[in-house]
């Protein structure tokens, strides 16, 4: 077994595809296939599960992804015990539902970078089930999404709440509903609505909040930024976390506002997510104590990790 190995499959995993990841190895993808299958047949183990979309990191893989993991780590801690110059950098990748992106995650990744300049940090914008669904499979070390109070949580990842706050109407200041101190459900149905698509959790609030009532929804768009944006442009009202507001630049700069429903006690949550496993990379570690510091600046943050229910 060679520690190429190990720093292959990582790549193919984070990666999700053999191709991608010949390339930024600088290999070519039959050279990089066959030394994945010489380790497979070492460990006596498929580590891949490859098909025409891609290659992810089969059940048994991600069994062993956190030994992967540590022996790369070790490797590490030894070169620079022994003074090596050149010490590899590893990367963290964060998926994000691009809401608090404002107040939180960019300080988050400046602190953290200026810690460990070494370290790459890739943060990618996907929706919530994505987010899941990637953590399992070892492409992502963190995830930042939100939570309705009262849902369940899934047992394969622990979870550290961040932020809480409760779901307000963002409108321009010209919008007839910012004049109103509170926003009714028909106050909300007379104007154009531009909706989160069908996957976010703000999406789900919105229809249960509306039940049967039709809305306009004008529009329909994917996450917290781009629906600010739209609101800012004067195309409708959108309903979003009051935390996703927070020091936005668009509210600084006086383009959006944002009141409260009228009769609503939902909280909605900001919560860090990983994948349950015996042992973390210490880069993600540490990006984890970043965000559970910077949320505590906000004011925001929840000192017990939520574990989820049997």
């Amino acid at each position: 077994m060679r520690i190429e190995q190990l720093e292959y499959i990582t790549a193919v995993t984070r990666l999700g595809s053999l191709r991608r990841a010949a390339e930024e190895l600088h290999l070519s993808q039959p050279a990089l296939s066959e030394t994945v299958r010489n380790l497979e047949r070492e460990l006596g183990v498929d580590l891949l599960e490859r098909k025409r979309s891609g290659a992810k990191m089969s059940a048994e893989g991600r069994e062993l992804l956190p030994h992967i993991i540590n022996v790369l780590e070790a490797v590490d801690r030894l070169r620079g015990a022994a003074g090596e110059q050149h010490r590899i950098s590893r990367m963290v990748r964060v998926g994000t539902v691009n809401a608090a992106t404002v107040p939180l995650l960019f300080p988050a990744v400046r602190e953290f970078r200026a810690a460990h300049p070494e370290t790459q940090v890739e943060v990618v914008g996907a929706q919530q089930s994505d987010i899941h669904r990637t953590l399992l499979e070892g492409g992502f070390d963190l995830g930042l999404v939100n939570h309705l109070e009262g849902d369940d949580v899934a047992a394969d990842f622990e979870y550290t709440e961040l932020l809480w706050g409760r779901p307000v109407v963002c409108v321009r200041p010209d919008s007839p509903l910012a004049s109103l101190s509170v926003v009714s459900v028909p106050d909300l149905l007379a104007q154009p609505l531009i909706a989160m698509r069908s996957g976010y959790v703000m999406n789900r609030f919105v229809h249960r909040l509306l039940g049967d009532r039709e809305p306009s929804f004008s529009y329909s768009t994917d996450g917290a930024e781009m629906g600010k944006l739209m609101v800012a442009e004067g195309l409708g009202a959108t309903v979003l976390p009051d935390f996703s507001m927070i020091d936005d630049p668009l509210t600084r700069q006086g383009a959006i506002t944002c009141r409260p429903l009228a009769g609503d006690s939902t909280r909605v949550l900001l919560m860090l997510q990983r994948r349950r496993a015996d042992s973390v990379p210490r880069a993600a570690h540490d990006l984890h104590e970043v965000f559970v510091r910077r949320a505590a600046a906000l004011g925001g943050t929840m000192s017990e990790a939520v574990r989820p229910t049997a």
